[in-house]
């Protein structure tokens, strides 16, 4: 059994939950969202706790029980503090600016590669760091992902988007002779 999924989702004050028909529903001052609970797994809402259990003893239910309690966990946390990600672009010339809700980027290439932003994610820009705020931690993240996948950092240079917190493993160059 999962030790996650037996830790119950406290409910902090000025957060609604509601489970109906395998839908777990969480609104609170930042937005709301949804997560469909998985075919063998169950969630029951007890005063300020939502608790999991599993139905099915099959290995895929025992799986996706830890699963579901941290994916309402971090919906929890998301519409109580929101989730931020950090970007860096490092580059002589590579810039980020914002215009509108899409961030253009100046990465090197012979054109300007433009990213529409998609409603929930804010982002913001300053020098060289792209801020992404949401109350949707997969939002987030995957707003993340694609930017980074524009020019992900290179070893030799350093150059690239690459996360604040990552850190790039350098590579020496060719040696002289």
């Amino acid at each position: 059994m999962s030790r996650v999924g037996k830790q119950p989702v406290n409910i902090p004050a000025g957060v609604k939950a509601s489970v109906v028909e395998g839908i777990v529903k969480v609104e609170g001052p930042r937005g709301s969202l949804a997560y469909k609970l998985a075919r063998g797994v169950s969630a029951v809402i007890e005063g300020d706790t939502i608790t999991f259990a599993v139905r099915g003893g099959d290995k895929q239910s025992v799986a996706d029980y830890g699963t579901a309690r941290s994916h309402v966990d971090n919906m929890v946390k998301g519409v109580t503090e929101g989730w931020k990600r950090s970007l860096e672009v490092n580059g002589v010339g590579y810039t980020a600016s914002m215009a509108g809700t899409k961030l253009l980027l100046k990465v090197g290439f012979a054109h300007d590669v433009d990213i529409e932003i998609p409603e929930g994610v804010s982002c913001q820009v300053q020098r060289n760091i792209i801020d992404l705020m949401s109350h949707d931690k997969q939002l987030v993240g995957n707003v993340a992902a694609k930017i980074r996948k524009v020019r992900p950092p290179e070893p030799y240079l350093g150059k690239g988007i690459k996360y604040v917190e990552e850190v790039i493993k350098r590579k020496a160059g060719k040696t002289a002779k």
